[in-house]
């Protein structure tokens, strides 16, 4: 599905978008801000990266700080990458959950 948004199959509304990486809203929020950014190149998970992805994981924790920047969260945010099915990833395809805007201590909730 994160593939068809990259190609423009599927439309989403683009919060950042560079090269690399773009970042869209989450369809199921789990707080006030919650955004996606996504690598435009397909890497499954974390679990499937190689030293050779090290650039590109970079630029997404970039991105992610943009994004947050950009949404106004000053005070903090919390940043999460669900790996594989016990880990909760739910699309086969790396993203990084930026979420914010309330307090986001632990545990969460």
């Amino acid at each position: 599905m994160f593939c068809k948004m990259v190609s423009g199959e599927i439309p989403v509304t683009r919060l950042y978008d560079d090269a690399d990486c773009m970042a869209f809203a989450d369809i199921h929020p789990q707080a006030p801000v919650h955004v996606l950014v996504i690598p435009k190149e397909h890497l499954q998970s974390t679990a499937h990266a190689e030293a050779s992805h090290g650039p590109l994981l970079g630029k997404l924790m970039a991105a992610a700080a943009v994004v947050a920047k950009g949404q106004g969260l000053s005070g903090g945010y919390r940043l999460v990458v669900n790996t594989g099915d016990d880990g909760g990833q739910t699309v086969g395809h790396l993203h990084v959950h930026v979420l914010g805007g309330r307090h986001m201590g632990w545990p969460p909730g």
